[in-house]
């Protein structure tokens, strides 16, 4: 079985993305192959965002805004949505989300607290849902290929 790739995109790559990126790397670990992009990129991760997914142990103040770009769209297995509009480029035989989610940019910490943790539910559904074998010694669920 291989690693199933999961691509979050979102406008500027800042908030949304980055704290579902965040959640399914802290969620599955080495076992799911976790990208993000945003077809219009901003400068850094939103401040708010940080604090919100910093408050529940992740660390994405190292992430960058990335470039959606055709190579890593195409090469991922899901593609999930996160208000990017027409820019997001369809592919046969890919499995598409779209998530309507408030955009944390200008919103304070309560706001995007609970962006945060309607992102982690979503996140976690998702994976259980994924093909993919848990990081060892946590209880993540398990989904067998078939």
């Amino acid at each position: 079985m291989t690693r199933p790739s999961v691509l979050f995109v979102c406008v500027h790559n800042a908030g949304r993305s980055q704290m579902a990126a965040g959640w399914l790397r802290h969620l599955a670990g080495e076992a799911v192959e976790v990208r993000s992009a945003g077809s219009e990129p901003a400068e850094q991760v939103n401040p708010v965002a940080v604090a919100a997914m910093r408050e529940v142990g992740i660390d994405i103040t190292t992430n960058t805004p990335r470039l959606l770009d055709y190579a890593t769209a195409e090469s991922s297995d899901v593609l999930v949505t996160m208000g990017c509009g027409d820019v997001c480029p369809v592919f046969p035989g890919k499995r598409y989300l779209d998530w309507q989610l408030d955009d944390p940019a200008g919103r304070d910490i309560e706001s995007v607290r609970r962006i945060r943790d309607e992102i982690r539910r979503r996140v976690e559904q998702l994976l259980a849902e994924l093909p993919f074998q848990p990081r060892s010694g946590e209880g993540t669920p398990t989904q067998a290929a078939g």
